[in-house]
């Protein structure tokens, strides 16, 4: 499978895997963007992509930024018909704040088959274990 990729600006960077085998490659901010606590920003790629037909583009956190730094992915797929630059959206739920500075990680994304399905109202859905428990039904 390949992913096209358009440079919008000059100085993008293309999308990269740092690893082989990893699952998500990097996409990579253009610009520096300072994120205060509580703050939601829109970081620019420089890029637009074409994924294949039949595929999504799922965002998520890169761990570290994630895990040591309070910063999570927003609105995290893009669809196989979206040709626009990639704008990727965080929000820095820590109580510091954060820069991405220009060229550096912010988040991966992952390509994935999607699997398309018919949609029938009914009046009744089949019995299930778990039934209606939501939030918590399972315990500690």
């Amino acid at each position: 499978m390949k992913l096209k990729v358009k440079k919008l600006n000059s100085e993008a960077k293309l999308p990269a895997y740092n690893y082989h085998g990893d699952a998500g490659m990097d996409l990579f901010a253009l610009e520096t963007v300072r994120v205060e606590p509580g703050e939601i920003a829109r970081i620019r790629s420089g890029i637009a992509v074409e994924i294949p037909e039949g595929c999504v583009g799922l965002c998520w956190d890169k761990s570290g930024k994630s895990i040591n730094h309070g910063i999570k992915v927003l609105a995290g797929v893009i669809d196989s018909g979206f040709r626009g630059e990639l704008v990727m959206g965080v929000i820095n739920l820590s109580k510091e704040s954060y820069t991405f500075e220009k060229g550096h990680k912010v988040m991966q994304m992952l390509i994935q088959k999607v699997e398309y399905v018919d949609i029938e109202e009914v009046e009744n859905l089949s019995e299930a274990e778990r039934g209606e428990h939501g939030f918590g039904s399972t315990g500690k």
